[in-house]
């Protein structure tokens, strides 16, 4: 089955912590600190990977986490870090923000390898800590926390030109004929459920990578069927080739159905007047006379689109068609059309520009102390040494945390609570 999206939490590796420990040889019965680092922690990076072409993989196992860094040892040696999690993508997908659904990453053009979250620092061993005063510090740096962030895959097609059209007008059969694609053909009722992409070659012109998008029905943009999953693929394209059935064999209207894609295309956003469009009238060579090819050459005037009567079957009027839409190429921009970042997890997740929340509970009767400027700090903190202690109150000084406190009624012995922390408040 193809699959263009999938919801997944990805976690990076927590740092290891640094190391307390202190010399000790058989001549040397007072040495110094000698406590190692912790290792960063893992990140986890999106890689494009040309043999994919689904997002299958990511449907079976929801949850990724990359390896944390190891913790620090005696005698100065560091831990090791933590193993980075790769996770290979298809080209054209794009990385959103679960919640908010900002774009995170399109992992389409040059973007090749993205670091989506860096693994947490290692803490610093006590032999970073000793100092003329204190010679022997029981301090050491925990290591920076994990990341997490949940997100949502969307595997969009890249393709120059998109094939549109109710089902059974004979997409597939056109791109069979015109391109290295071998889509299954016969005369169904219902609808591909997955687009394909076929490169056409010109012997005498530039050649372009073309993509059959799954039919429409009617409400595909209201969701009817999987309606938001194959408009996707067309923003991406170029040029829109209109495949509908002149003959009317099936008992459409080529009209009729022209103007309901364009309504689908224009009710999901898609910018119809900007996207240069053709119609392929197909199964011409079913006609008998009949006005059918007048009425859509009409409508074709009208809606600014040119008209390329064709038959997939036979291969008349297809050369002039790909032609045409190789001319068009020509004078549109070759450059990938990229989705721009709106959501970098590095500043979001943690920003030390992030505000700091001080309330009071009534319920609790506690002061409660948040925000991520503060869940970091207490991550970068030992709050059972002396030392990471005064780290904790500069910290609150610094911040005007102490003078918020103080300006919402805060007296000595009342209770301060930051992420599971109590304190006494003293002034």
């Amino acid at each position: 089955m193809f699959t263009d999206k999938a919801r997944i939490v990805v976690s990076s590796g927590k740092g290891g912590d640094g190391h307390v420990s202190f010399r000790r040889e058989k001549y040397v019965p007072a040495g110094g600190p000698d406590g190692g680092d912790g290792g960063d922690g893992g990140s986890v990076i999106l890689k494009v990977d040309e043999g994919l072409n689904t997002l299958t993989d990511y449907r079976h196992v929801r949850k990724y986490a990359a390896q944390s860094g190891e913790d620090g040892k005696k005698k100065r040696m560091a831990g090791k870090k933590g193993e980075d999690l790769i996770l290979k993508v298809p080209q054209g997908t794009v990385v959103r923000e679960a919640v908010s659904g900002k774009v995170i990453t399109d992992m389409s053009g040059d973007n090749r390898e993205f670091v989506l979250l860096r693994g947490g620092k290692g803490g610093n061993g006590n032999m970073h800590y000793a100092t003329s005063t204190m010679q022997a510090p029981r301090y050491a740096q925990p290591g920076q926390p994990a990341k997490t962030l949940e997100l949502l895959l969307e595997l969009k097609v890249i393709a120059d030109v998109g094939l549109v059209g109710f089902p059974n007008v004979g997409k597939s059969t056109l791109l069979s004929h015109v391109s290295n694609a071998k889509p299954r053909i016969a005369n169904y009722h219902f609808t591909t459920l997955s687009p394909i992409l076929g490169v056409v070659d010109l012997p005498d012109g530039q050649g372009f990578v073309m993509a059959d998008i799954p039919g429409l029905i009617e409400g595909a943009a209201d969701g009817a069927g999987l309606g938001h999953d194959f408009l996707s693929h067309i923003e991406r394209t170029k040029v829109l080739i209109h495949v509908v059935d002149a003959s009317g064999s099936e008992g459409r209207d080529p009209v009729e159905d022209m103007k309901t894609i364009r309504k689908e295309l224009q009710a999901y956003n898609i910018d119809v007047s900007g996207k240069r469009q053709v119609v392929a009238a197909n199964k011409c060579d079913l006609i008998q006379e009949g006005d059918n090819l007048e009425r859509i050459k009409a409508f074709c005037d009208e809606t600014g689109c040119e008209m390329f009567p064709i038959s997939a079957v036979t291969g008349q009027g297809i050369k002039e068609l790909l032609f045409r839409v190789s001319a068009i190429l020509s004078e549109l921009p070759r450059d990938t059309i990229v989705f721009e970042q709106q959501y970098d997890p590095e500043e979001m997740l943690v920003s030390e520009e992030d505000p700091v929340t001080v309330t009071y509970d009534s319920k609790a009767r506690e002061y409660v102390v948040e925000g991520p400027r503060v869940e970091k700090m207490l991550g970068y903190t030992n709050l059972e040494t002396e030392k990471g202690f005064v780290f904790f109150q500069k910290f609150l000084v610094d911040n005007g945390i102490v003078s918020r406190l103080k300006e919402l009624g805060c007296r000595e012995g009342d209770t301060v609570r930051l992420y599971g922390h109590h304190f006494e408040f003293y002034d």
